[in-house]
């Protein structure tokens, strides 16, 4: 594996689990040092012991996204341990399924609190020591929701189209900044918390059907990505969304 971010300071928020976790351990393998975003700082250990074992460092943050507070202090928790954040990997995002004339509330400020609003904050924390800098990559968990209509999925899909908005807003902003802003769009993809429906045969058959290359994507297919849209070869792109999708959305 080359070693394109060594020493790069990468913090990757929701880094549990999950795409979080996948892709926080394809910048340590490639040489970069990882800040945890975590909700509960415990639950980043085993991630932090594997990263060491591959001789990368860690700084582990509580961070819940929704909690403002919580977010200004991670970040300047890392600036003043390393100096400054190279590229940021925007990735916390959840869905409370539910038919649009069910949705609550209470679940829709939720996924807004987290998916836009904790993002949006977020970015703005970390881009505002990049612009002193002169330098940054953003990188946005975004998903082929945005980009298409889910049953049962209304509020997820409006806050994911919303961050591949963002996307594009922030690139115009920040361009001039030195900060490149991209977003991935996986599809369905094999996570801890995609288990139980993967379970369900007729589900699983359902979601292939959907997908021309035949296969539910891996965290490995996303962190990749991801890490491609934040290393040099990717120097003049910004203000995309990459759907990761296998051709979901391609007809």
């Amino acid at each position: 594996m080359d070693n394109d971010f060594d020493g790069a300071v990468v913090l990757v928020t929701g880094a549990a689990r999950g795409i979080g976790r996948a892709c926080a351990l394809e910048f340590a393998r490639r040489g970069a040092r990882l800040a945890l975003g975590l909700r509960d700082p415990v639950s980043g250990e085993d991630l932090t012991a594997e990263i060491e074992a591959l001789g990368g460092e860690t700084l582990g943050l509580r961070m819940d996204v929704t909690d403002l507070k919580q977010v200004q202090a991670a970040v300047a928790e890392v600036e003043s341990r390393w100096g400054g954040i190279d590229v940021l990997v925007n990735n916390v995002g959840f869905s409370r399924p539910a038919p649009a004339l069910d949705v609550t509330p209470e679940d829709f400020d939720a996924m807004v609190g987290a998916n836009l609003k904790g993002a949006f904050f977020t970015a703005q924390a970390v881009a505002r020591g990049m612009a002193k800098r002169g330098r940054g990559r953003i990188v946005n968990m975004g998903s082929q929701a945005g980009a298409v209509a889910l049953e049962n999925e209304s509020v997820y899909c409006m806050t994911k189209a919303g961050l591949a908005h963002l996307t594009k807003c922030w690139a115009v902003e920040w361009g001039p900044l030195g900060i490149s802003v991209t977003c991935v769009a996986p599809t369905f993809t094999a996570t801890e918390g995609a288990a139980v429906w993967l379970e369900d045969e007729a589900f699983k058959a359902s979601v292939l059907a959907r997908i021309p290359l035949g296969r539910i994507a891996t965290v490995g297919d996303v962190a990749r990505a991801v890490a491609f849209l934040a290393s040099p070869g990717a120097g003049m792109i910004t203000g995309t969304t990459l759907l990761v999708d296998g051709g979901w959305t391609a007809p």
